[in-house]
């Protein structure tokens, strides 16, 4: 990895023989920045550096991603994530901690909240969902999560290789290595099985998802803004936007007309303003 790309020191999170690698820079309010499929802490590297003087960042890449470790016999669902970084979390003793998510990070972040919504101070909500999937979504499930998704997935590394690049809006965004950065940590096929079970659980973990919105009111009170990639091809619509605003109906919204799903490559600048403007909001 280019140092000047990615210069993070490595840290490491020891579970049942197993490691679990995150980055921790600055020192202060501790933001907990959680990524989606296929990604991991690389694609926060940009917001990371905008605010690591103000607070401390932490981003981990989950079991199968990025830098971590495969656990034996590991389930590769957002349930078994879940675990993982509420495990990190209590390791870590983070208190009043500020929450960043999108995609996958959404419900895998939102699920440690409303189990201890008194350890967060604030949540910065960018393009995800935290309930069952909608009809588009159940779609997308059975196809990229089903029998020619996981031939896909596990043979060609297609939600790296292909959705990545059409999930960043910005050509000059998408440099070989930015791109190499999605793709190398998955070199062999049961390296990519995270990748493939991801889009599988849209459908399959959605009691799981429809028990977290059921909560989502107990987080009612704390402060939330939201950027949103109006360009992202799942998200991108008013809809989720709306009904986000039923549980945050005070929380600001940042449309951004030229980003896509990867909205830390395409406008990092816009996540870290809206971090600011919490951090600002808890410090006073």
């Amino acid at each position: 990895m280019d140092t000047g790309e990615y210069p993070f020191k490595d840290h490491w999170f020891e579970r049942e023989g197993s490691a679990l690698h995150y980055v921790d820079e600055g020192q202060g309010t501790p933001v907990l920045m959680l990524h989606g499929n296929p990604t991991w802490s690389f694609l926060y590297r940009n917001v990371i550096k905008a605010v690591a003087g103000r607070c401390r960042c932490i981003a981990p890449d989950y079991p199968g991603f990025g830098y971590s470790e495969h656990p034996p016999e590991y389930s590769y669902t957002p349930e078994a994530h879940a675990q993982w970084i509420r495990a990190l979390v209590d390791t870590l003793g983070l208190e009043r901690c500020i929450l960043v998510v999108q995609d996958w990070g959404g419900p895998i972040g939102f699920s440690l909240a409303v189990e201890q919504p008194e350890r967060f101070a604030g949540i910065v909500l960018c393009n995800s969902w935290c309930w069952p999937p909608t009809p588009g979504a159940r779609v997308f499930s059975w196809i990229m999560g089903g029998p020619l998704g996981k031939y896909l997935h596990l043979r060609h590394n297609f939600f790296a290789r292909v959705l990545v690049p059409y999930g960043i809006y910005h050509k000059e965004a998408r440099t070989p290595g930015v791109l190499e950065a999605y793709t190398d940590p998955f070199p062999t096929p049961e390296s990519r099985m995270g990748t493939w079970v991801f889009p599988r659980s849209i459908r399959t973990s959605s009691p799981w998802l429809k028990e977290i919105e059921g909560r989502l009111p107990v987080l009612g009170s704390l402060p939330v803004r939201m950027v949103w990639a109006m360009k992202d091809p799942a998200f991108g619509k008013s809809s989720y936007i709306r009904r986000w605003q039923g549980f945050f109906p005070d929380a600001p919204v940042e449309r951004v007309t030229d980003a896509s799903h990867y909205l830390q490559e395409d406008c990092p600048q816009r996540i870290a303003r809206a971090i600011e403007n919490i951090l600002n909001r808890i410090e006073k």
